[in-house]
């Protein structure tokens, strides 16, 4: 079966240099771009990070400092990604948590103002667990009754979340071939930043979802302690989350 598109949805998986969002950095990311009249569209883009590729992440892509010596650092791509990326939904596996703010990262540390917030967001692990509970490969073999072969390869993992997906819709009659639905459905919480440090409670209150104020009202922290605002923008926090609290503290404190 084909997806029911209302416009182009962008399926994509990066490789990076560790798991920490604020920090890691791109090492390559791939693109499957999947129109409305589903005509697919694929690109990868090798990135130099600007920083050296820790062993333990080579060990998991097979991506070393050398074979990225002479590519382009994610500055130099950023255009060219946001027009291919441009008017999408986007769609990954554990993309909310990880995939998501790891690219709004990169975006912001260039002067490409590309919003992601106008996108909508498909997480096919978050189906995926809600479903059955596996990892990728057995996801793959679950769904697809397919061996993934060379998985931690962005290009494999993208094409297989994409037969994935496809599969999913195909198994559950619950599940909604809708982009709309299939977001709401794959999303743990009512994220406000892309690292999910901040989310929308009843009322849609803005509350922090981490550290000792979890589940109290970003305002009401803020008027209490005002030095955590400080904290958190000292800290290592991703610039997203930053940005955030920081919109947050401005349209309270303007009242």
């Amino acid at each position: 079966m084909n997806l029911t598109l209302k416009r182009p949805i962008a399926f994509f998986d990066i490789e990076t240099t560790g798991i920490n969002v604020a920090s890691d950095r791109i090492v390559e990311i791939s693109i499957l771009k999947i129109h409305p009249d589903n005509r697919e569209e694929a690109k990868t883009f090798r990135v130099n990070p600007q920083i050296p590729i820790p062993k333990a992440a080579t060990d998991i892509h097979g991506i070393t400092d050398e074979d990225i010596k002479d590519k382009p650092a994610f500055p130099q791509i950023a255009k060219l990604i946001a027009q291919m990326l441009e008017g999408c939904d986007f769609a990954g596996y554990n993309s909310n948590k990880f995939d998501i703010p790891l690219l709004a990262e990169e975006f912001l540390r260039t002067d490409i103002d590309f919003d992601m917030r106008k996108h909508k967001f498909i997480d096919v692990q978050v189906i995926f667990y809600k479903m059955e509970q596996r990892t990728l490969s057995a996801a793959y073999q679950f769904y697809c009754n397919k061996i993934l072969e060379n998985a931690h390869s962005s290009k494999v993992d993208t094409q297989a979340t994409y037969e994935i997906l496809k599969a999913q819709i195909d198994r559950y009659a619950d599940l909604k071939n809708d982009v709309e639905f299939l977001s709401t459905f794959s999303s743990q919480n009512r994220n406000v930043d892309f690292a999910g440090r901040v989310i929308l409670g009843e009322n849609d209150t803005e509350l922090f979802n981490f550290g000792k104020y979890k589940g109290q009202p970003v305002e009401e922290v803020f008027r209490k302690d005002p030095s955590y605002y400080k904290w958190m923008m000292d800290g290592d926090f991703t610039l997203n989350t930053k940005q955030v609290i920081t919109q947050i503290k401005l349209k309270y404190f303007k009242k």
